[in-house]
């Protein structure tokens, strides 16, 4: 748990287990206990993968490095679990592989095109990465700058009324009526703009997002959806900072505990339970064949 709660080397969590507990432990030993808590959260990780492929969620990737091999941390945050998995693919694939053949339920996610499979009803586009693209559009200046702005201000209108939604002065209904009625028609007007703008830049994106302008107002009718996907991205982000200082893992092995592990303890946060309390009932579980705990059960 050091190493992935807190981002501690192999080192560090040695150094920790003589200082705080007067253990002697060798770091070959650190990856062999590490072997074996992989092991015993390996039912429980999948548990909890079957469940998630049950559930909306909000999903993202980022790069990762196993052995000398480039591969991609996914991660799916449903509304009570989180699930992590390592694959050596950033391909449409890899991302049907990780959340089924069969899964319906409304992913929300950027534009990257292992997601640009699904039907419209089934995806939301997150608005905060639209917002950094608008402000790109911005940034190059040009004939589509003043399209950049339009957009840019749309869209802080939008995350700012659904604010409202959030926080429960203002109704999904009362969002459908009040804003998006007019808003949309403003998006549209401003993507078809820019989609003949003169920069090949800002046209090239308008026109794709026109292509699935459908996924842009998915959270409006959804109950549960959010407009952006920032639960994912922050859940990545404790991952990224690992990633810097361990610089990925050094076999298929070390990435399923690096799954198994963020999974568990992400989950555990997301349902209030003691994350120490559940692994030690699953390592126990693993040794002496006493019932396993289960992140699954307890959820709605």
């Amino acid at each position: 748990m050091p190493s992935v709660g807190y981002r501690l080397s192999k080192r560090s969590v040695q150094a920790l287990a003589g200082d705080l507990l007067g253990v002697d432990i060798s770091t070959g030993q650190i990856c062999e206990l590490e072997r074996q808590t992989a092991k015993a959260l390996e039912p429980v990780a999948t548990e909890v993968r079957e469940y998630a492929r049950k559930h909306r969620a909000n999903v993202d990737e980022t790069g990762w490095k196993q052995g000398k091999a480039k591969a991609w941390l996914w991660v799916a945050v449903t509304k009570l679990v989180t699930v992590f998995a390592i694959a050596t693919s950033r391909c449409r694939g890899a991302f049907e592989d990780s959340s089924g053949p069969s899964y319906r339920w409304v992913v929300t996610s950027d534009r990257y095109s292992a997601y640009s499979g699904r039907p419209a009803s089934q995806r939301q586009v997150c608005w905060a990465h639209l917002q950094r693209d608008f402000q790109a559009m911005i940034d190059r200046g040009g004939r589509g700058k003043g399209v950049g702005e339009d957009l840019r201000a749309l869209g802080e209108e939008l995350l700012r009324q659904w604010k409202r939604v959030r926080d429960g002065t203002a109704t999904r209904e009362a969002f459908r009526v009040d804003t998006l009625t007019w808003l949309k028609g403003e998006v549209l007007d401003a993507l078809g703009r820019g989609a003949a703008c003169g920069c090949a830049k800002t046209e090239g994106m308008c026109a794709g997002l026109l292509k699935i302008e459908a996924a842009l107002w998915t959270f409006a009718t959804e109950a549960g959806v959010e407009p952006t996907n920032n639960a994912a991205e922050r859940a990545l982000r404790h991952a990224v900072c690992w990633r810097k200082t361990s610089h990925g893992t050094a076999s298929a092995g070390g990435s399923r505990f690096v799954e198994r592990m963020p999974t568990v303890l992400g989950s555990c946060r997301q349902q209030g339970r003691n994350a120490l309390v559940f692994l030690t009932d699953c390592v126990r579980a693993e040794r002496d064949g006493s019932s396993r705990p289960s992140l699954v059960p307890a959820i709605p």
